[in-house]
């Protein structure tokens, strides 16, 4: 069994569909697949939300899991508190998680926004689950400027609470890149320490579900299970760049 957690650098930067491509190449490999949502945000009742948009991509068969829904697209614990609702607790997530990788193969924890972002009043975060978990944890960052300082946060945020980060993805690769993108490919391994994992184009979340699973491989590295190749996808683009 395996428990990934996955952490953005900040919100709206492709992390449900990295988690989707994640679990479709689980379920390539023959794998059962779980993803838990502890905190869903700005989602109404009776809404598809990022874990349903997961299956959506990757597959039905894959078992989900969402602790807890807030109306307002706020921070867990400020949408919780101006809901009147209880927060989400760490050990509720790790909890959680441990159950469903009694039952899978692969259980991938998204979490919501950064990896700092409050869940509760006492300033927990998704990193204090997976310090509970000891589960490794993927970055997904986006390609253009500001990148570099954000993802480097993040991961130095981990080492200094014990945690690994697993590595890298840039979670919207647009179809044009500007310079700054392209030249990030080079340096975000070196800021943030912590290996180039995969590069999910931008609007692959509006795929089909055939052709999601049949490019998720493309997208992600050997480490996640699929084919990308970090070294000739930045030589690639240097050269590009270089013109």
């Amino acid at each position: 069994m395996t428990v990934i957690v996955v952490s953005g650098t900040g919100t709206e930067i492709g992390k449900t569909v990295t988690t989707a491509a994640v679990a479709a190449l689980g379920l390539a490999a023959g794998r059962s697949v779980a993803v838990l949502k502890p905190a869903q945000t700005g989602v109404a009742p009776g809404e598809p939300g990022d874990a349903q948009e997961v299956t959506r991509l990757a597959g039905d068969e894959i078992t989900t899991l969402e602790l807890a829904r807030f109306p307002e697209p706020l921070a867990p614990n400020t949408a919780a508190r101006r809901a009147g609702m209880a927060p989400v607790r760490p050990y509720e997530v790790a909890d959680a998680a441990q159950k469903l990788a009694t039952e899978h193969d692969l259980v991938l924890v998204e979490g919501a926004g950064g990896l700092l972002v409050r869940y509760d009043d006492e300033g927990s975060s998704l990193a204090d689950a997976a310090r509970l978990l000891a589960a490794p944890v993927l970055v997904v960052t986006p390609a253009g400027l500001g990148t570099l300082n954000m993802t480097a946060l993040t991961t130095e945020a981990l080492r200094a609470r014990g945690l690994t980060p697993l590595g890298v993805t840039i979670g919207s690769w647009p179809a044009a890149p500007d310079l700054a993108a392209r030249c990030n490919l080079a340096d975000l391994p070196e800021q943030a320490e912590a290996p180039l994992l995969g590069a999910v184009p931008e609007r692959a979340g509006a795929l089909s579900r055939a052709d999601f699973r049949a490019r998720a491989g493309g997208w992600l590295g050997p480490e996640l299970g699929g084919t990308w190749d970090g070294a000739a996808f930045t030589a690639r683009e240097a050269a590009v760049r270089a013109g």
